[in-house]
């Protein structure tokens, strides 16, 4: 199998700038950048040659708006060229406005109504927990989509139902109409979830909390945008 061409972090804007048209949501892809990043270099076991490895981790990335910095970031790490990412969202290319499981190597769902992403990714867990696959489940939301209630319904079973092996990343940049500084990682605690709050653009903080297992207890990482960055 042909091994694709590897890029570093910081060829990602430059990769993202192959991406043209008004429906980039680039404030959106921004803050998740380092996130994304860090997770596909330093925490995520994938590989670009095995995407379909029955002992990968998985990645759902339910903060689906704008996927700019995803798609760069797969890029980035081989699992499609780069020269897709020059039409996007255009005719006949894989690479739609919200990520497409079908379509594109490495995305294990697609997105698109806000708050479906984690309990997909609970599912998830629960599964690989039945067959005995240690394999991970990390799922990155944003702060907006965390009113939905579907999303409190997953938050509330995975301790109750043993989901151990998910983490929750989820990007708090203040924009969440219903939310309260601090809020995010207490309503997660709440629940019995092991919580850190760290900052979303540093690369080592974001690895230690990712990479920490809180024993029989799903994880949640709040990752703090600078207001700038929304």
């Amino acid at each position: 199998m042909k091994t694709l061409q590897r890029y570093r972090y910081s060829d990602l804007p430059r990769l993202m700038s192959l991406m043209t048209g008004d429906e980039k949501h680039s404030v959106a892809a921004t803050s998740t950048l380092d996130i994304l990043w860090t997770l596909y270099d330093r925490v995520l076991n994938v590989n670009p040659l095995e995407p379909d490895d029955p002992h990968r981790d998985r990645f759902v990335l339910s903060k689906g708006h704008g996927p700019m910095a995803y798609y760069a970031v797969l890029v980035a790490h081989g699992f499609f060229p780069a020269a897709w990412l020059e039409s996007w969202a255009g005719f006949d290319s894989p690479l739609g406005m919200h990520p497409d499981r079908v379509l594109i190597p490495g995305v294990e769902a697609g997105s698109g109504s806000l708050g479906h992403g984690l309990p997909i990714a609970l599912g998830m867990a629960l599964g690989l927990a039945a067959a005995d696959n240690p394999a991970g489940v990390f799922c990155l939301v944003g702060d907006s989509e965390l009113d939905e209630g579907s999303n409190w319904e997953a938050i509330e079973a995975a301790p109750r139902l043993g989901a151990h092996r998910l983490t929750v990343i989820a990007v708090d940049n203040d924009s969440a109409s219903l939310g309260w500084p601090g809020g995010i990682a207490s309503r997660f605690r709440t629940a019995a979830w092991s919580t850190a709050d760290v900052s979303g653009r540093d690369h080592d903080a974001l690895e230690a909390a990712l990479t920490r297992r809180p024993g029989d207890r799903p994880r949640a990482v709040v990752a703090h945008i600078e207001s700038k960055y929304r």
